[in-house]
């Protein structure tokens, strides 16, 4: 997940930079650092922004950045205000006041993981994670993280309520994989389809996505590179499970934004792991030189399926870009 931090003082400033201090000792990704007005000046590892706050924004909102900013709600809440339009689709936005006591989100606290990130972001900084989704509270099962953790896509969102709202009252929730138990009413069902009654149907994502790459290529030429190969082969951003890819590009940028809008795990492998994946794969002298397997994407992407997976759509190309799709084996959903 691309992070960004934004601080409008020069306490704020000093805030992100314990944060992402603290975050590199404990070897995670800093926050990329900006500042936003012309009244300080621009401290190592910090950019000032250009242009337009609401612009800037805006950007990392469709580029589903998770956004931390360091001042008062109020001004976050206004910033944000324009670009909030779906819960399972928003970026997930913190607060930390200047002092750095409080870390506060205030959006996609489920699906967005932004409760997660917050409680991270508290034990950085030692500072106190102010939580106020209602199943969080009471200490409750959450339907939503439940399916954001297990690699699920909510099918019907007004069924998170239902099931919550019986979490939060203490009442027991039942879930049925597939037709198990076949008869009686559950209140989740794991399954492709299904005609039994249920309050939410959550379904397992089928593909993995493998892709092989050249250096820095173009960010915006990738995302329509892959949505274009995706739409062509009827495959949903919603049905793929991860992006899978060697090693040596877990850092591209193209692929990590993308990850990063459509919120995919990325999944990454050793050539010489890619190398002992049992297949028909299209063979590359060239790829082999360069990285030392015969094959990305569709050696990637089979891997990242798991046991019983296999290959789907077989290797298609693009600007500087190879694409592959794996099917996950039926029997997956069993294996939740």
């Amino acid at each position: 997940m691309n992070k960004a931090a934004i601080c409008f003082t020069r306490y704020g400033q000093e805030t992100i930079l314990k944060l992402n201090n603290a975050a590199m000792k404990a070897g995670i990704e800093p926050c990329k650092a900006y500042i936003a007005g012309d009244s300080m000046e621009v401290s190592p590892g910090f950019e000032r922004i250009g242009g337009s706050l609401d612009a800037f924004v805006k950007g990392l909102f469709e580029n589903g950045s998770a956004i931390i900013f360091t001042g008062a709600v109020g001004i976050a809440v206004r910033l944000i205000a324009p670009y909030v339009r779906d819960k399972l689709k928003d970026s997930p936005v913190l607060v930390i006041d200047d002092s750095g006591r409080f870390v506060i989100p205030i959006l996609s606290g489920h699906v967005g993981m932004a409760n997660k990130l917050a409680l991270t972001v508290a034990e950085l900084i030692d500072a106190i994670p102010v939580i106020t989704t209602s199943t969080d509270v009471h200490d409750a099962f959450s339907a939503d993280v439940f399916a954001i953790e297990k690699g699920l896509t909510i099918r019907n969102r007004e069924g998170i309520g239902k099931v919550s709202a019986k979490a939060i009252e203490g009442k027991r929730v039942t879930l049925s994989i597939k037709d198990y138990p076949p008869k009686e009413p559950v209140d989740i069902i794991i399954a492709d389809e299904t005609d039994r009654e249920y309050s939410l149907l959550l379904s397992p994502r089928k593909y993995t996505f493998g892709i092989g790459m050249k250096r820095d290529t173009d960010i915006k030429t990738a995302e329509q590179c892959f949505m274009d190969f995706l739409n062509k082969n009827d495959i949903k951003v919603e049905e793929i499970y991860a992006v899978c890819t060697i090693d040596i590009k877990e850092n591209e940028p193209a692929i990590r934004d993308f990850c990063s809008k459509y919120r995919l795990p990325l999944l990454t492998f050793e050539a010489g792991i890619l190398s002992r994946v049992q297949g028909n794969f299209t063979s590359s002298d060239f790829v082999k030189n360069t990285v030392g397997v015969d094959n990305v994407c569709e050696r990637a992407a089979v891997l990242g399926a798991g046991a019983g997976g296999k290959l789907y759509i077989k290797k298609s190309t693009g600007p500087g870009i190879t694409m592959a799709v794996a099917r996950r084996d039926p029997g997956y959903v069993n294996k939740l």
